[in-house]
């Protein structure tokens, strides 16, 4: 049965399992009361005639007092703290277990009403509620080993000190002899009764730290097994998605190559064709190996001095063609400067924005631009294109994800932004969108200078989460 407290998770084991036995001790606690309420007026009914009746009322006040003041402090538990946190329930009953000790205090003193004054048989009557009450307190209390301690040393103690206050005041150790006999009783039964209620407490304790360790147990299983499941899944996905992507570039070269082999003459017209389709699944495989690198720990990084206009000469050389080849212009605002970042992987953050800015651009152009500012230098990656509605410019950094009918979707996987997102939060180069549907899109990259200890620990921690995520 699992705790109403709190989930095993949401609390240190020794904390939760202290406050599954004062809940256990609660429990029991009505039924207890109940008994108690009931033991008055048998009392009153057998001492009425033997002892002084002022007397016997003044204890059956105190008793009964007693015995609300535990009612109320019940009632308050069960509307108020049911479903509290462990904490919660240890701190109620550290205000309240004094009550229960009063109440032991209450029966304990009711030996003056009886012992050595009352006839015998009505002695033992009474001698056997008081053995009663010590035994059902075992099994009512011993869940909260303090309090169950406390009650027995309270009831025997205050019993022993009438008994002795009697024997050796009253009497001057004049009386019967049994009476020594009925303290060694006593005494043997007091021991007897704590050392039971130890075992019974550690019983308690034994199963509730079994409780709490299954239900991590359990916990963790359907973790794994969920984690497990969504692997699976993701796996699913992501090879659908790469038979797809991959199947209409390779159909290509397929019939390119069955074409020139039929009309060898047209070699001029096919051979770019076969080259673009090269192209597009070598970038297919490319973002592949990408995402392989950063799901597996082994981006390398070489944090060093990366001149910006070397940086992106060298990317116009590479996408110069690309947006031509779609009737794009591609323009480079270059300024002079550096920045310290990895090269490698900045030159692949840039050429993944430019590429992307180029595949949802059908009219217009792309701009790359290098800009200074308050804030520090940043790289802009302007076009003309589709652009994205809000309801999506969230989603568009997540693995596989492509934006419902855009066109150009068909021909990757969807990881060029998730690459591009990780990579920028790994180098410490904050990355914003702005776009307008229809009318285009702005990607800056801020090129805050990048920290070699601070990039290998998120790359790292990336490593991590990613290993951890369900």
């Amino acid at each position: 049965m699992r705790s109403d407290i709190a989930p095993p998770a949401a609390a240190p084991e020794a904390l939760w399992v202290e406050g599954e036995l004062v809940r256990s001790l609660m429990r029991t606690a009505r039924t207890t009361q109940v008994a108690a309420f009931l033991l008055i007026p048998v009392y009153l009914g057998v001492l009425w005639t033997d002892t002084d009746v002022a007397a016997l009322m003044v204890w059956a006040g105190i008793a009964l007092a007693v015995a609300l003041l535990r009612l109320a402090l019940i009632r308050h538990y069960t509307h108020r703290l049911p479903h509290a946190s462990a904490a919660e329930h240890l701190a109620f009953f550290a205000r309240a277990r004094h009550v229960w000790t009063l109440s032991a205090g209450a029966w304990g003193a009711s030996t003056w009403l009886y012992f050595d004054s009352a006839p015998l048989a009505d002695q033992f009557i009474c001698w056997l509620i008081m053995a009663g009450l010590a035994m059902f307190s075992i099994n009512s209390m011993s869940a909260h080993l303090a309090t169950m301690r406390a009650y027995l040393n309270t009831l025997a103690l205050t019993a022993l000190a009438v008994m002795g206050w009697r024997i050796v005041v009253e009497l001057q150790l004049r009386g019967p002899f049994y009476h020594f006999w009925l303290i060694a009783l006593l005494l043997v039964f007091w021991y007897a009764l704590r050392q039971a209620g130890l075992r019974l407490h550690q019983t308690h304790r034994r199963n509730f730290e079994l409780q709490y360790r299954n239900n991590q147990l359990i916990d963790s299983l359907t973790r794994q097994t969920q984690a497990a499941l969504d692997a699976v899944e993701v796996k699913n996905r992501f090879l659908a998605s790469a038979a797809h992507d991959i199947r209409q570039p390779v159909h290509a070269l397929g019939l390119y190559a069955d074409w020139l082999a039929g009309e060898p003459e047209l070699v001029h017209d096919i051979a770019p064709k076969i080259v673009e389709s090269t192209k597009a699944v070598n970038a297919l495989f490319d973002s592949l190996f990408d995402l392989v690198r950063l799901d597996s720990g082994k981006v390398r990084l070489n944090i060093d001095q990366v001149p910006l206009d070397k940086l992106l000469r060298d990317l116009e050389l590479q996408y110069r063609p690309l947006a031509e080849a779609k009737g794009l212009r591609l323009r480079m605002h270059v300024a002079p400067g550096s920045v310290v970042s990895d090269p490698i992987l900045l030159q692949r953050i840039v050429g993944n924005l430019i590429s992307n800015a180029i595949k949802y651009t059908e009219r217009g152009g792309v701009l790359v631009a290098v800009r200074g500012g308050a804030a520090g230098r940043r790289i802009e990656v302007w076009d003309t294109g589709v652009g994205i509605a809000p309801a999506h410019q969230r989603e568009v950094f997540r693995e596989f994800y492509k934006v419902p009918s855009h066109g150009g979707t068909e021909d990757g996987f969807g990881l060029g932004l998730n690459i591009v997102a990780r990579l920028s939060h790994i180098l410490g180069h904050p990355l914003v969108l702005a776009s307008r549907p229809g009318r285009g899109t702005l990607f800056r990259l801020m090129l805050r200078p990048t920290d070699a200890r601070l990039a290998a620990e998120r790359a790292a921690r990336a490593v991590s989460q990613l290993a951890r995520r369900p």
